[in-house]
């Protein structure tokens, strides 16, 4: 799980989907970058029940910067991109339901493994095996560049939702909007080493428990026990079934999976450094730069992750903006228990932009 270190609840009542809206198809991009900008015909979704769809097509592989980056892909060649991202510890499934929908509606979907999971693997044995915030921003960016997609919007959760916001505020210019689930998740160091209250501090239980040499034996002989706890404690209202919990699973099983993970929470403590290459990136996050690009936030009404109160984030959108709590028992993982909401959020926040 990732996000800001507050638990506060605020009352939104949600926005309901306005139905089909009118989309213009702008020009598609010459050059080495495809078309980016074009819109669907239609953004008439279909209704879905969660847990409607079990698999995706088959995943695809590509080299893209560090990686060797696997995918999910749905949906027209020429459609406008949408880029759906994954947190921990989840995978691409998050999206299985919202996957189809967005299909549906004309967009190009592609569903990527972050760093560590599934079939995602990295392209050199010496590279460092990174967890830190700007290191996984970077792999998104370079997934798009391979696969000549210039602007994107990008949708997500946890890990995946701050990435996106990396991206949104570092560059803009590949962002056409976003879906950003519990806000604004970027941080730094040093927020990471301020002390909370103890509720707070006992919220983060896993993150104290990953920096001893304990505690990453322990993830990594028990992950899937230990996965599964999160699951439940993050979505305490929501009933997955066993098979539900397998097919993600089977992600965790990425040979710089524990690697991956353990890095990231250390180094959000302090306890490891990260790579000198990060450094100026990281120092430009740690000054919480203000996102400008179109965005609707997301909240489930019974998230049990420690979560930042929305009302503390809004200041941190300057562009057009919109906060949505999504009711019915609905926790951390928004876009599989609730992809009915998550997929009109994308189609509303790519229709005003």
């Amino acid at each position: 799980m990732d996000t800001n270190k507050t638990s506060q609840d605020i009352d939104h009542r949600r926005r309901h989907f306005v139905g089909t809206a009118a989309l213009t198809v702008a020009a598609a991009q010459l050059g080495m970058i495809g078309a980016v900008d074009a819109q669907p015909a239609t953004a008439k979704l279909p209704s879905v029940k969660p847990g409607s769809h079990t698999s995706f097509g088959p995943l695809k592989q590509i080299d893209a910067g560090l990686l060797n980056a696997g995918y999910a892909e749905a949906g027209p060649a020429d459609g406008p991109p949408v880029l759906l991202l994954h947190g921990w510890p989840y995978d691409i499934y998050s999206f299985v339901d919202v996957t189809p929908l967005l299909a549906s509606a004309g967009y190009r979907v592609i569903v990527p493994y972050l760093r560590g999971y599934g079939t995602t693997r990295f392209r050199s044995s010496e590279t460092f095996r990174n967890g830190q915030p700007s290191a996984v921003a970077l792999d998104i960016v370079a997934l798009m560049d391979a696969l000549k997609i210039q602007k994107a919007t990008l949708a997500a959760f946890d890990w995946g939702a701050r990435t996106a916001n990396i991206i949104a505020a570092l560059w803009p210019e590949r962002c056409k909007a976003m879906v950003s689930v519990s806000g604004y998740l970027i941080g730094s160091q040093e927020d990471g080493m301020m002390p909370l209250p103890p509720k707070a501090e006992f919220e983060w239980w896993y993150q104290f428990y990953f920096s001893t040499e304990r505690g990453r034996a322990g993830y990594d002989k028990h992950r899937r026990d230990f996965t599964k706890l999160i699951w439940q404690i993050a979505s305490p209202k929501w009933d997955f079934d066993d098979a539900t919990f397998d097919r993600s699973a089977k992600a965790f099983d990425n040979p710089d999976h524990v690697a991956i993970v353990i890095h990231s929470y250390r180094w959000r403590l302090g306890l490891v450094q990260g790579e000198p290459r990060y450094d100026e990136l990281e120092k430009r996050l740690a000054q919480k730069p203000v996102i400008s690009v179109p965005t609707i936030t997301m909240e489930g009404d019974a998230n049990g992750a420690p979560h930042p109160d929305p009302a503390a984030y809004a200041k941190m959108y300057s562009g057009k903006y919109s906060h949505r709590t999504i009711e019915g028992g609905i926790g951390h993982n928004l876009p599989q228990e609730a992809p009915q909401a998550f997929a009109e959020a994308v189609v509303d926040v790519t229709s005003g932009s």
